[in-house]
């Protein structure tokens, strides 16, 4: 009986627990609802005023689209909100997606109603503010240059509407399925460009062009076919080659087609079969789509390519390059032959191997971390780099043959030129030589990385993460000075690896006008998956089970909770587009100082772009933009649009990139050296049996101690003729440097300045010209006099017109 009671005794005791639980978890609704209800009327009433003051802005002849867009995100979102308030199971099983907030994911689902309603007061609040000071005449703002979206010129190095200079935005992925002619997705404020590659993910279908488009027969699959012919042709567009499937029919006539796969590249490129199939399609669908203006933005010939060729934990669970074809055997059996002029025995001695021919050759793939550093290991790397150009030169080729004016280009991840990693195959300079656009997905975040539970390097200095951003944009753009720039998926507002639920608008409007200030001409953000009716687009209703694991979990922590990211993307892009001739001079002063950049020492070592970086840092604060040279750009581009080349910890040159720096000196050029060891070895570690000598340039050999501050000063008197005649110094409390900036000479004898606080800390600046003269300062975004002492906050943008009096 004791026992029966003590049980009865234990229920009664749960029952009243979860009654109580029950009570308090109602009241806490109820308590949540009110406070939404007031959050909601408080919008409502906000919008009002604006809409109110907007009206009034309109009559005085003030232009208002920036407020038109505050009000259009602050109406949607109100409406998202009250989905998710509707639908708190959905977004919580969002939320379950994404690994840091699986734990949480009911209270940030019953959170994120009131968030999304708070941020929505808070841009409102902003947009009133700023334009009760415009009507007032407190500040004067230029006109938005608004996109004409049907009528975009492609000019030699940017797109152009209405004559002038623009820079595109919109989003990668957007609510899929959703036709060009829907105004609640493609409008100004969240950009109308024709997603010609909208499911990330297809199968055997989409408008992206992939495998299944061409049948065993050789004819085209007449429904897929017409998703490419039948595209409208109103707005600017882009369409992208989706490689990540492919056809049974292939598969069945060719077993080992899947060997040598990759995670958005499913098939083996050097195999026959695939290359005929795909060089087809590339042929007529080019030729089909020539016409179109969904190739005005170009045609994308890859997803972020890689094969990741080197043994770990990840690539095993993807099955991403676990082996090789007979084919890619057979060619890099034959690049060996090539690379050796068939001396075997030379081969054998540099791997320490006795095969009987090059016929006879293996290597296990995925190839040992270990290794790195020897000449097997450079020779697979840099096979693995020249196979993938040869393989998008074959596709380039095959398409222009159908379409002889193409613009392409390829999404290529710049984390794979400015990290450490080479077993990747991606040459990121060949590849940005062979397209006639420049491609790119770059990245930035404000916080570190979720997954990683250590401060990450950048932490101590900056206010956000710039590093693959801005190096590789140098890179980029000293390859490819003249090309149209496009970022086809930026991952600024948040990435696989790095999200923020409430990031600041400032950082928005740094990294978009950093981007842009580098190089960049169009970006498409990651990613809209809205519904005009608040709900997540189709695909990701429902049980989520994608390949990519990182699309389940994406949506979360993303613009699409968070109004006041959604407007700041918006709203930069206005400022920029209202800017647009001035970002262009900017964009236009010469790099005096260029970095060797040697893909040999990159192979050969551990840390050679962490090393990289370390210099580039030193010198980005110094008013001129950073340049690169390579062997390539040596040889080909005009020596005159540098004044010297600065050469640091690069032990590893090929021959022929020791020649390239031999012939610019002794043409007369300038060259530094840190130090005796860089450029001595060649790609297999062996000694170079000869060294630069000056020529009839001047050669500058440190003695290797320097440290990277010293290098920047002697850099910099070195090239002292190209910088400009605006000087800026910087006090942030500390002995690093934090604010970049750039000025250039105007026509009128005035100068043209854009500064950024990239640093962590507030920093006091002080402007002058190199010889003295006075002068007044106007912040060009509100037309106010500031003195030419000021303080600037972190992420603060800054463009300035200095006037000489």
């Amino acid at each position: 009986m004791k026992c029966k009671l003590s049980r009865f005794l234990d229920v009664g005791l749960t029952l009243l627990c979860l009654i109580s639980i029950f009570t308090l978890s109602v009241a806490a609704q109820d308590a949540t609802k009110s406070t939404g209800t007031s959050l909601l009327k408080e919008a409502l009433s906000k919008i009002e005023t604006l809409e109110a003051r907007t009206e009034q802005a309109r009559l005085s002849d003030i232009d208002v689209t920036r407020e038109e867009t505050v009000i259009w995100f602050a109406k949607e979102f109100l409406k998202f909100a009250e989905w998710d308030e509707n639908n708190h199971d959905a977004v919580a099983y969002l939320f379950e997606q994404f690994a840091p907030y699986k734990e949480d994911k009911d209270k940030l689902a019953a959170e994120m109603p009131n968030f999304q309603r708070k941020k929505v007061i808070e841009i409102l609040d902003d947009g009133i503010a700023e334009l009760s000071s415009v009507i007032s005449g407190q500040i004067r703002r230029r006109p938005v240059n608004k996109v004409d979206w049907q009528n975009i010129e492609v000019g030699d190095n940017m797109f152009l509407s209405n004559g002038k200079p623009i820079f595109l935005y919109d989003y990668f992925s957007k609510s899929v399925g959703r036709p060009l002619t829907d105004t609640d997705v493609y409008n100004d404020h969240l950009g109308a460009i024709f997603h010609g590659g909208e499911n990330l993910y297809p199968v055997e279908h989409d408008r992206a062009i992939n495998s299944f488009l061409l049948k065993e027969d050789r004819t085209f699959d007449p429904d897929l076919l017409r998703e490419v012919t039948e595209i409208s042709n109103t707005n600017i567009g882009f369409l992208i080659y989706w490689n990540q499937g492919i056809p049974k029919w292939v598969e069945k006539l060719e077993p080992e087609v899947r060997k040598g796969r990759s995670t958005f590249t499913g098939f083996d490129i050097d195999n026959p079969l695939v290359r005929e199939v795909w060089g087809t399609i590339a042929r007529e669908t080019g030729a089909l789509t020539q016409t179109k203006k969904v190739t005005q933005l170009g045609y994308i010939l890859a997803n972020e390519p890689h094969w990741h060729s080197i043994a770990s934990n990840w690539t095993r669970r993807t099955g991403e390059m676990q082996q090789i074809s007979s084919y890619t055997l057979s060619r890099f059996r034959e690049w060996l032959r090539i690379k050796y002029d068939g001396n075997l025995e030379k081969l054998n001695k540099n791997w320490g191997s006795d095969f009987t021919g090059f016929d006879a050759v293996e290597i296990e793939i995925p190839i040992s971390a270990e290794t790195r550093g020897t000449p097997m290991f450079y020779d697979w790397a840099r096979f693995s780099m020249d196979r993938a150009t040869d393989w998008y030169t074959h596709i380039q080729g095959e398409l222009r043959k159908g379409n002889p004016n193409a613009d392409t280009h390829i999404k290529n991840v710049p984390h794979y030129y400015t990290g450490n990693d080479r077993a990747h195959g991606i040459d990121l300079e060949a590849l940005t030589n062979l397209t006639s656009m420049i491609g790119d997905d770059a990245k930035s975040r404000e916080s570190r990385q979720r997954f990683s539970n250590q401060p990450e390097p950048w932490e101590e200095h900056y206010a956000w993460a710039w590093e693959e951003l801005s190096m590789s944009y140098d890179f980029m753009e000293s390859v490819s000075p003249g090309k149209i720039h496009v970022n086809s998926e930026s991952h600024f507002l948040s990435s696989a690896r790095w999200r923020e639920l409430d990031p600041s608008v400032q950082y928005v409007h740094s990294v978009y006008w950093l981007a842009t200030l580098q190089g960049m001409d169009a970006n498409l953000a990651w990613f809209w998956a809205r519904d005009p009716d608040g709900s997540p687009e189709d695909r990701l209703e429902g049980e989520l089970n994608f390949a990519d694991l990182a699309l389940a979990g994406s949506f979360v922590g993303s613009t699409n909770q968070q109004p006041h990211i959604a407007n700041a993307y918006t709203q930069v892009m206005y400022d920029l587009n209202s800017f647009s001739e001035e970002i262009i001079e900017l964009r236009k002063q010469r790099r005096p100082l260029r970095l060797f950049h040697s893909e040999t020492s990159a192979i050969n070592k551990t840390a050679h772009m962490t090393e990289q970086f370390s210099i580039y840092e030193e010198l980005f604060f110094d008013g001129i933009p950073m340049g690169f040279a390579t062997e390539n750009i040596i040889r080909k581009q005009d020596n005159h649009s540098w004044d010297a080349i600065l050469v640091y910890k690069t032990e590893f040159v090929t021959e022929s990139e020791l020649n390239a720096l031999q012939s610019y000196l002794n043409q007369g050029g300038k060259v530094i050296l840190d130090s005796k060891k860089s450029l001595r070895k060649n790609e297999y570690g062996q000694a170079h049996d000869k060294q630069l000598s000056q020529g009839k340039g001047k050669l500058i050999v440190l003695n290797g101690n320097s440290s990277t501050s010293r290098i920047r000063e002697l850099a910099l008197a070195e090239v002292a003729k190209g910088r400009p005649d605006v000087t800026l110094t910087e006090d942030n409390g500390t002995d690093h440097k934090g604010v970049h900036w750039r000025a250039v000479k105007q026509d009128d004898g005035g100068y043209l300045v854009s500064i950024l606080n990239l640093g962590k800390h507030n920093a006091k600046l002080t402007i002058g010209l190199q010889d003295g003269t006075n002068f007044t300062i106007t912040n060009l975004f509100t037309e106010q006099s500031i003195d030419a002492e000021f303080k600037m906050d972190p992420k603060c943008v800054l463009l300035l017109k200095v006037k000489p009096l």
